[in-house]
This record gives C-alpha cells, sequence and structure tokens, in this order.
C-alpha cells in the first residue's frame, strides 16, 4: 500500500509539470509569433486588434470557464475602459501608457459594481449584465454629459497615437492576460472555481470562500476588459460610444472562448486566430459569405465538439491512445 501511494505521487507531479510546461508553451507560441508577426503581416492594426481580443476571450474564460458565469454584458467593462483611459489622457493629461491602467481601473470599478448581480444565476445573470452595459452605454452617450464624455460625439485620441508604443502595449497586454489565466488554472484559486462551478453549494461546504472566490475571478475579467478597451480606444483614435459599448464585442470573445474551448489555455487563443482570421479575410469583403462560413463553423462544433478545439483534441487523443494499447494488447 504505502508503495504504491510512493508511486502515484511521483506520477502525478510529472503529470502537473507537463501541464504547467504545456500552458506556458501557451502563452509563449502567440506571444513570440505576434512579436515577429508585424515583420510579415503589414496590417499592425489588425494584429492589434486580434491580441486584444486573444485577451478578452481569456477573460470570458476565467469569468465561463472556470466559474460558470456568462457575462453578456462583456462589452460594457471594455467600453468603461477606453473612456476610463481617454478620460485619464485627455483630462488629467497622464501619458498615453499610464492610461491603459486607468482603462483598467474603470472596467474594475464597473465591475464591482455589479457585484450584486451574482443573486442571478444562468440566463438570469447573463440578461442582466447585458442590460447593465447597455445602460452604462445610454449614460456615456448622454448630450447631458458632453462636457465629460462628449456625449454622442466620440473621443479623440490622435494628439497621443504612436503604432509602435500601441503594438507593444497589445503585446505585453496579451501576455499579461495569458499569464494570469495559467496561474489560475494551476493555482489552488483555480481549483476553488472549478469547484464552485460544479456545484457552489458543495464547493461551500469544502470550505471555499463562494463569494470571495468568484468576486476575485469576476474583477480579473473585468480589469483584462476594461484594458482591452483601452488599448482598442488609442489605436483606433477617433471612436464614438457605439464602437466601444457593442454587444457584439460580447459575442465575439464568447464564441472565440467557447470555439476553442474554456478551461483551458490555448483553447481561446486557437479560437480567436482562427475565427478572427476567417472574419478579417472574408467578413470583411464578403459579409454575406462570412456569416454562412461562420454559422457552419459554429453549428459543427456544437454537433461535433462541444467542449470546443482543444476538447476535441482531447478526445482524439484519447481515442488514438486506445486503439494503440488495443493493438498491442
Amino acid at each position: 500500500m504505502l508503495e504504491s501511494r510512493s508511486v502515484e505521487k511521483p506520477a502525478a507531479g510529472v503529470f502537473r509539470r507537463k501541464t504547467l510546461l504545456l500552458d506556458l508553451l501557451a502563452v509563449a507560441v502567440p506571444v513570440v509569433g505576434f512579436a515577429f508577426g508585424i515583420n510579415i503581416f503589414a496590417n499592425e492594426l489588425l494584429l492589434v486588434y486580434m491580441m486584444v481580443y486573444v485577451a478578452l476571450a481569456h477573460g470570458i474564460n476565467i469569468s465561463y470557464g472556470f466559474t460558470g458565469y456568462l457575462p453578456f454584458g462583456y462589452f460594457g467593462f471594455f467600453g468603461a475602459g477606453a473612456y476610463g483611459a481617454t478620460l485619464a489622457i485627455l483630462d488629467l493629461h497622464v501619458p498615453a501608457l499610464i492610461g491603459m491602467l486607468f482603462g483598467g481601473v474603470a472596467g474594475v470599478l464597473f465591475g464591482l459594481l455589479l457585484l450584486p448581480l451574482f443573486r442571478l444565476r444562468g440566463a438570469y445573470f447573463a440578461i442582466a449584465t447585458l442590460a447593465a452595459g447597455e445602460a452604462i452605454a445610454d449614460i456615456v452617450a448622454n448630450p447631458s454629459l458632453q462636457s465629460v464624455t462628449n456625449g454622442p460625439y466620440g473621443e479623440n485620441l490622435a494628439s497621443v497615437y504612436s503604432s509602435g508604443q500601441i503594438y507593444v502595449a497589445a503585446l505585453v497586454f496579451m501576455a499579461l492576460a495569458l499569464l494570469a489565466v495559467v496561474l489560475v488554472k494551476n493555482s489552488r484559486f483555480g481549483l476553488a472555481l472549478r469547484a464552485i462551478k460544479e456545484s457552489e453549494y458543495s464547493a461551500a461546504m469544502a470550505g471555499v470562500n463562494v463569494v470571495r472566490m468568484r468576486s476575485l475571478a469576476w474583477v480579473i475579467a473585468a480589469a483584462i476588459a476594461g484594458v482591452g478597451g483601452a488599448i482598442f480606444g488609442w489605436a483606433t483614435t477617433v471612436f464614438y460610444p457605439s464602437a466601444v459599448f457593442d454587444s457584439a464585442i460580447s459575442v465575439f470573445a464568447i464564441v472565440f472562448a467557447l470555439f476553442g474551448g474554456t478551461g483551458s489555455v490555448w483553447g481561446p487563443t486557437l479560437g480567436t486566430v482562427l475565427l478572427y482570421g476567417l472574419y478579417s479575410a472574408v467578413g470583411l469583403s464578403s459579409p454575406q459569405y462570412f456569416q454562412l462560413i461562420y454559422g457552419l463553423a459554429i453549428v459543427v462544433l456544437v454537433l461535433f465538439a462541444p467542449r470546443g478545439l482543444v476538447g476535441f483534441g482531447r478526445a482524439a487523443g484519447r481515442m488514438i491512445s486506445l486503439r494503440r494499447a488495443g493493438a498491442n494488447g
């Protein structure tokens, strides 16, 4: 008995180290790819947007993949971050890079404001966050607040535009978002979140502080969206409330995460690169064809790979291993 336990512990340790190595590889590959991608692909703005969406998909990964709460109003954090950074840059005259941090703070503040929504569950929670996102969009776009937010007339960051700084900021931001997911996935915190996703009651009975853990995951996801909105606004230069408070932002981030596979580090990145790349190649020039291809891809995924590309890959790997074992047996 003691001998079997001593064998199991090293095996478990080796498995954890291999998992952590794969997760760190999931950080290094996209960071290196985007760092050198600018020398291959000339559309810098598209790459910046793609990196922002990679981070947003991982924000959804933390919120939904680990806790089970799906925020349709995720765009509210994104828009709050865009305007928070802009107001800090234009009114407080902070450097643009520091302004990105103000965007994250704005996202967190909006996230804290929505914490009472966790009293709701399932579709009710998702719809409530959507309503909250629309509400803050209406507030920002209100003509009465033109002296503060410029109302429906948008903001202009042309005075602080710097393509090089924006690209580096987006790359660092994506790397930090990926590292955040790695830390969550390979920590007791992540284990507690997965327990909450399975059953809040059972997690609480096991000693998990459900409210604290869930709120912390929510704040991390809100901070990611806030900084993402700030970088998006900086890169776009001139933007209107309808551009940053757009429900399509939430839809894209959610679909990217689900397509790749939530609960992993590789999944949302793969989903974003593939689908946003498809959108850039087909959707902008031929939106009617893109909608058809996009819809078919989602239907096929739901039918044959409900756990995303990563889940499909794992299932295929297990099937190959079982066939090899059967052949050897």
